[in-house]
């Protein structure tokens, strides 16, 4: 009797646990079709003809695709030379990011020394901060530097560090066995090369994840170049996009085909880059 209460017992389980499995996947599916469901419709935008871009009811699939609309984009500005600026300005940024923040994390994580958690929380309150904030003191600081209508303004500030990407490499690194540092101490390794050779090498899921939000920040970014870049030969994409809504109207089809372009980049970088994107979200902020 008690074997096959045992038994029934199992079987509810399984079926419990596959019930909410079950639920669970629909409801991703779903939330999954809700996000995806504007950049379908971007696409649709872009493939169809003028006439048919505000009709009533909205149609999903245009009457006619107009594949014209994606060279007419590109064309409408330096679509090249604005992506050459734009990678110049995501991979100056990544680097500086990527590599000011693993070493200022580690100073807030892997040494010990007076004030370190005070001065921490103080780097975290620059978060509360909103950037319309700072947006004027550094545009006077940048003009009295001569650095308005260069990439300085929006690449060198990167190399001093920022604070979310510092906060979530040191919670990384806290991940980490001290065991680990005072092994290599004992073995007579510095601080650097403990930092270099046995911290940093195991901390590239959480690297990666600062490197890719960094990327996708500086090339969706339209503020800060529409600041501090006054001269066409050195816009960005975000800002040729502007282009085209102008004062009497919006080239609403041509405006979403460049829109595609400019966003499969993005996809597909997280696309290939989501696993070391997973692990390092799922593995930081496991120790305060």
């Amino acid at each position: 009797m008690g074997t096959a209460s045992a038994a029934q017992w199992k079987v509810r389980r399984r079926t419990t646990g596959a019930i909410r499995g079950i639920i669970t996947h629909i409801l991703l599916i779903v939330l999954g079709i809700s996000f995806l469901l504007p950049f379908v419709w971007m696409i649709s935008t872009s493939l169809k003809p003028d006439e048919q871009l505000f009709i009533f009811p909205p149609e999903w699939i245009p009457s006619q695709f107009m594949w014209s609309n994606y060279p007419d984009a590109l064309s409408f500005f330096p679509f090249f030379k604005y992506l050459k600026n734009t990678l110049i300005i995501c991979l100056w940024t990544l680097l500086g990011t990527t590599l000011s923040s693993a070493i200022v994390a580690y100073g807030f994580s892997r040494i010990q020394w007076p004030g370190r958690n005070f001065l921490f929380l103080i780097l975290l309150s620059t978060m509360m901060l909103p950037y319309q904030v700072t947006m004027i003191p550094l545009f006077v600081l940048f003009k009295q530097l001569g650095w308005v209508g260069s990439f300085k303004p929006l690449i060198i500030p990167s190399f001093f560090g920022g604070a979310f990407s510092i906060f979530l490499v040191r919670q990384f690194y806290l991940t980490i066995p001290y065991e680990l540092s005072d092994a290599a101490r004992i073995d007579g390794c510095s601080e650097f090369r403990i930092f270099w050779q046995i911290i940093l090498p195991l901390a590239k899921p959480a690297l990666a994840t600062v490197a890719l939000f960094t990327f996708i920040g500086g090339w969706n970014d339209f503020l800060g170049p529409l600041i501090y870049l006054n001269d066409e030969s050195k816009f960005t994409i975000s800002l040729g996009l502007q282009q085209f809504v102008g004062v009497y109207g919006t080239e609403w089809s041509k405006l979403m085909s460049a829109s595609v372009v400019t966003t499969v980049p993005i996809i597909l970088l997280f696309f290939f880059g989501q696993k070391m994107f997973i692990q390092g979200i799922s593995t930081t902020g496991l120790k305060g």
